[in-house]
């Protein structure tokens, strides 16, 4: 326990284990955002410093860089083929519109859409996401709170072979704060 005099509660009286208190601490360190270094989170008056745990996640999630023509086939493969419009950013998150010929730039308008939906705050809609299982190609689609906004995780970029959704979502979701944060377009596919 972080603090001998402090009890954790589940439902009445019924204590929490160790290991759903670690299991809490992981997901708060999940929620914070990723690309700050030396932050503390508060918890229950006790200061956590998370920001070795932080950068040695970034280190071990980014090992495998896929390459921007991999990442294009695969997106490709993991769209629905009645979307024809949509934009590609860097790190693997992409923006379907319904009708690219209604927007007057579709760059300037996908960059607008990602600064304000990617980036990931704690506590709010945009670290809420959904983990999608592909079948035409290896990997999973993690959707966000941003309408028609997902990111594509390939099973090479994770350390763990058999991940669970929630393992894939977090990476997912730190991709998508990346390109929320730097967001660089790397490829725009348009049907017209």
């Amino acid at each position: 326990m972080l603090n001998s005099d402090l009890k954790f509660y589940f439902c009445k009286k019924t204590p929490l284990k160790a290991i759903n208190i670690i299991t809490i601490l992981t997901l708060l360190l999940y929620c914070h955002p990723q690309n700050e270094n030396n932050k503390i989170v508060n918890f229950n008056s006790n200061q956590i410093k998370i920001s070795d745990t932080i950068n040695n996640q970034k280190q071990k999630n980014q090992s495998y860089q896929m390459t921007d023509s991999e990442l294009i086939e695969n997106v490709k493969l993991a769209i629905n083929p009645k979307f024809q419009d949509w934009v590609l950013f860097k790190n693997g998150t992409y923006i379907i519109f319904d009708d690219i010929t209604k927007v007057k730039n579709a760059n300037d308008e996908a960059i607008a859409i990602m600064k304000e939906f990617g980036p990931v705050f704690a506590g709010g809609p945009a670290g809420d996401f959904n983990t999608i299982h592909l079948t035409k190609t290896e990997g999973w689609i993690v959707a966000g709170h941003g309408y028609g906004m997902y990111t594509f995780v390939s099973p090479a970029e994770l350390e763990n072979k058999s991940p669970d959704d929630l393992e894939v979502g977090l990476f997912g979701r730190s991709k998508r704060d990346l390109d929320g944060k730097k967001p660089e377009i790397i490829y725009v596919n348009k049907s017209k």
